[in-house]
């Protein structure tokens, strides 16, 4: 049996809700949507006014501004996007459209109160409404339909000032902030100043903070802390070339594969990172058109370097914008499983480590800790870096002491000495414990010296105790002297592993072609390379053998 009557969907206002009402958290994603909104509407300029003692704030545009059909069948068509008919840019301005969905509304909604929007085109009059949170969620209560709640009148006055020489646009008040504008001026500046980069897209468009021009100026402290910068496919960021210009190595230019440009870049201390007074840290984001898209992308690829801790960044992937809608519905990240976007992250991963390992290599360079568990060196290595890097501090000379060109001067003469004294410290550890471990075997084996160990046994003890008178020294200078511990490498192999030096390997034979280079060693010498890879190499086979000595072989 058929009818005759049409049948038409209903919605519930709680629609509203499902969608995104209250998906919102951040406040800056909220400011990013009415932003994006003023974006999208060829707007040059927007201006954010914060009134902390009634806590509430108005967000101002000199965009195209909406006639009432606009604002009816456009603004308050949940769902409605300016891309319905494939259009992706503003044919004015030939900006991208941030907008999508057409949910992004629904952020303005979630964060305070009460809001009024006010909009008007060129020569025309404000068209406009107020939406009261609690009158709205008493209709979601009783299920009822857009029909049947419309939007109440609201008294132009209150926007005052705001008003005064608008030609046009969209003007809109936040009554009551839900979370209270318990963040500083100066937050929500570098705030604004760090998520919204729409002016590397188009240089006339600009954000106000209180009529005060959100610029790079708010973003200096950060730029003073920066060490280290990678140019990820050559991006061109006045940030870079104009805040960043005190390096302590070059800018590294990196390739990466896709349509991405950015830039990741390091700090002096973690938290420097962290953004005045608040539990807010800058780390390495996404942008998507000038927008933020996903905050600290790098948790996508987890690992447990310390090097992230010093990392922020900004990573610009406009190909993520396309004929697919991969953002959520928070619009606060991409939806984890797009594979356009699991591309870019393992590309990012592929770089990762040549950064990680920049990383490690310049902080040693330059006299600060790197990562111990970057494995590019041996332990023994980065100890004896970190060594030097302790030691060398204590030589530093004060600015108000020497001229500048000489502090530069002797700067570079101990950053000169760090190859070295890396080597010779390890050398000298390594040394000091095969010698003595070999002394420890002597005591407790009971070894008797040989006659050529007795006679160079008394030239020491000689030789000592006529320094020690020239020095006016009366202390003992050996701890818990032994007659072992007067004695180098070569006696010492002798009393313990002595075979026919020519014929046989041996401790003795090794000890024979270890002392020139010891000796060099021990009285701080700079050893060429020639002769650390032959002390290297000695050095193994003598090592090899004192264990084997211990363990009874």
């Amino acid at each position: 049996m058929t009818s005759d009557k049409s049948f038409t969907f209903q919605i519930s206002l709680s629609v509203l809700d499902h969608l995104g009402r209250n998906l919102y958290r951040s406040f800056a994603t909220i400011l990013g949507e009415a932003i994006s909104n003023s974006w999208d509407a060829n707007a040059n300029n927007v201006w954010i006014y914060i009134d902390k003692e009634k806590n509430s704030f108005f967000i101002k545009d000199d965009g195209d501004g909406m006639t009432p059909d606009d604002f009816q069948n456009k603004f308050l068509k949940i769902g409605y996007s300016k891309r319905r008919k494939g259009e992706n840019s503003s044919p004015i301005k030939d900006r991208p459209y941030i907008g999508r969905k057409g949910i992004g509304k629904l952020a303005l909604l979630s964060c305070s109160d009460r809001i009024i929007v006010i909009s008007k085109i060129k020569n025309g009059d404000y068209v406009g409404g107020l939406i009261d949170n609690s009158d709205l969620d008493q209709a979601i209560t009783e299920d009822l339909i857009p029909s049947d709640y419309p939007l109440e009148q609201y008294d132009l006055g209150v926007f005052g000032k705001h008003t005064k020489n608008h030609e046009k646009g969209t003007i809109i008040y936040f009554e009551n902030i839900k979370e209270g504008l318990r963040n500083s001026f100066v937050f929500l500046k570098k705030t604004v100043a760090l998520y919204f980069r729409f002016s590397l897209l188009d240089p006339s468009f600009n954000i106000y903070l209180n009529d005060e021009k959100v610029t790079l100026d708010d973003l200096n402290d950060l730029a003073q802390k920066t060490q280290f910068l990678w140019n990820i496919n050559n991006l061109d960021d006045p940030y870079i070339k104009e805040k960043v210009t005190e390096l302590k190595e070059p800018e590294k230019a990196i390739s990466m594969g896709g349509n991405v440009k950015g830039f990741i870049a390091s700090v002096e201390k973690p938290r420097n990172l962290k953004i005045t007074n608040t539990d807010e840290r800058v780390g390495v984001d996404l942008f998507v058109n000038g927008r933020l898209r996903e905050r600290n992308i790098l948790r996508r690829i987890p690992t447990d370097r310390l090097v992230v801790s010093y990392l922020y960044g900004q990573l610009h992937v406009n190909d993520l914008d396309d004929e697919k809608d991969r953002f959520t519905s928070s619009r606060e990240g991409i939806v984890a499983n797009d594979q356009k976007f699991k591309s870019f992250l393992e590309n990012l991963r592929g770089k990762l480590n040549e950064i990680f390992d920049d990383w490690d290599k310049w902080r040693l360079k330059n006299r600060e800790e790197g990562d111990i568990e970057n494995r590019r060196m041996s332990r023994k290595e980065r100890s004896s870096i970190g060594l030097f890097n302790a030691v060398s501090e204590e030589y530093e000379i004060p600015k108000d002491l020497v001229s500048p060109e000489n502090k530069k001067k002797v700067d570079g003469w101990v950053r000169d000495l760090r190859e070295d004294a890396t080597y010779n410290f390890t050398s000298y550890a390594d040394c000091f414990i095969s010698e003595n471990l070999i002394r420890k075997h002597i005591q407790e084996k009971n070894i008797l010296f040989t006659t050529e160990a007795e006679k160079e046994l008394s030239t020491r003890k000689e030789n000592e105790m006529r320094n020690k008178e020239n020095g006016n020294i009366s202390i003992e200078i050996r701890k818990a002297p032994n007659d072992s511990s007067y004695l180098s490498m070569g006696h010492l192999a002798n009393l313990v592993d002595k075979k026919d030096a020519i014929k046989d390997s041996c401790l003795s034979r090794d000890a024979k072609e270890y002392k020139p280079i010891r000796d060099a060693l021990m009285h701080t010498a700079l050893l060429t390379n020639e002769a650390k890879q032959k002390l290297k190499t000695i050095y193994e086979n003598i090592k090899g053998r004192v264990i084997t000595l211990l363990s009874g072989g």
